[in-house]
């Protein structure tokens, strides 16, 4: 299996995040090939890195919170033999007009937001009520639709600003189908997931990633760019001598934005620290109002109450995130997902697709967002059906 090439690997892999761990791994175990994983940032792990505060002695996700949760048991088994995971069950908490609180929505949301104690059915009744002209009917635009969902003193409450400073633009403007369906729990369940397993990795993200890859057959370089022809691992180099490929970047980029670009949303954090153990009480506090700019805060902390003995107890450090359209330039996190970008999407998937040697995955080189156990499951797919031929093949 070895290259016939000996100035390359067998495979070599664009993209140091979850998908490209999987696929090294993966690799390496089936076939025994020798791997080289290229990323232009300084770490491995994608936006799921984290890094440990000196100060506060809380592991901070950089690119926002991520949370573990899944009901694929094949992912799960997957995870598990590089990590263990703690009992941490996501909830999470929202400030309105000076009052906290649960979400998802859910019976105490609404006894609270009422100052009732409506029974299930009394709340339904209620929901459906307040939904008023808009109730069962199909609506094209947000605004309509959350009403439609949830009612109008809710959904004013709760999404209407949140999802204006999300998006930067009044919800009557965007289209109904970022939120297909807005769930109201008529119980007082306020477990943010459903999914049969959740948690986070006892000894943080970074040693789970690093024990995937911790094999002399997978070697990493950081700060490298596939397309700087100054280094070896370039795309013009790869493609020349016929290595096999896998591209988890931008899909539009590997193309020279040709067919143009695809539009994306990013998000800027704010740091602030507070001489104080604990700030908020939870681990993520979501900011309902017009008069708050940044979305929610989050509190890295109370993720990992298990380390309290290796935490400061005078110390707090929160992350207040505000979003917007990304430039180019900008860290990608979310697809705006026009009607127009899919179909330029749907452009740039037909030309990856007749790329040869080249396997192109992850939510850069798909267009789309995943949760990280989507992102783990599709990598173990695309391994099985379409990397690992490819190699055999070479």
């Amino acid at each position: 299996m070895a290259s016939e090439n000996n100035e390359y690997p067998d495979l070599v892999i664009v993209g140091a995040g979850l998908f490209g761990l999987t696929v090294a791994q993966q690799a390496v175990e089936k076939l025994g090939v020798n791997v080289r994983i290229i990323d232009v940032r300084d770490h491995i792990g994608g936006n799921a890195y984290s890094y440990m505060d000196p100060e506060t002695g809380a592991e901070i996700h950089k690119y926002g919170a991520h949370l573990f949760h899944t009901s694929n048991k094949r992912v799960w088994d997957y995870v598990n033999r590089f990590t263990s995971f703690t009992d941490y069950v996501h909830r999470v908490y929202a400030t309105h007009d000076g009052e906290v609180y649960p979400l998802p929505i859910n019976l105490g949301t609404v006894n609270q937001f009422f100052r009732a104690h409506y029974t299930p059915a009394e709340a339904k009744a209620l929901i459906e009520e307040q939904a008023g002209e808009l109730a069962g009917t199909d609506p094209a635009n947000l605004n309509d639709q959350g009403i439609s969902l949830i009612g109008r003193p809710l959904y004013e409450a709760f999404i209407k600003n949140y999802t204006a400073k999300q998006w930067q633009t009044d919800p009557s403007e965007l289209p109904a189908s970022i939120i297909k369906r807005l769930p109201v729990r008529f119980n007082y369940n306020n477990r943010y997931f459903k999914d049969t397993w959740e948690g986070l990795p006892v000894d943080g993200y970074t040693a789970w990633f690093e024990k995937m890859i911790d094999d002399p057959r997978i070697e990493v370089s950081l700060n490298t760019d596939f397309f700087d022809e100054s280094q070896p691992y370039n795309k013009r180099a790869l493609l020349e001598a016929g290595v096999p490929v896998v591209y988890t970047g931008p899909v539009d980029r590997y193309f020279d934005y040709d067919l143009g670009e695809l539009k994306w949303r990013t998000v800027d954090f704010k740091e602030v620290r507070y001489d104080e153990g604990d700030h908020f009480g939870c681990p993520v506090m979501n900011f309902s109002d017009a008069d708050v700019p940044y979305t929610r805060a989050i509190e890295f902390k109370n993720f990992n109450p298990e380390r309290a003995d290796q935490q400061n107890p005078d110390k707090t450090v929160v992350w207040e995130e505000y979003s917007r359209f990304a430039d180019r330039d900008d860290e990608p996190y979310y697809p705006i997902n026009t009607e127009a970008d899919k179909a330029l999407y749907a452009q740039y998937k037909q030309k990856a697709a007749e790329e040869p040697n080249v396997v192109f995955g992850g939510r850069l080189g798909t267009y789309a967002y995943y949760d990280m156990h989507n992102v783990i499951d599709q990598a173990l797919t695309a391994y099985e059906e379409q990397i690992e031929p490819m190699l055999k093949k070479d």
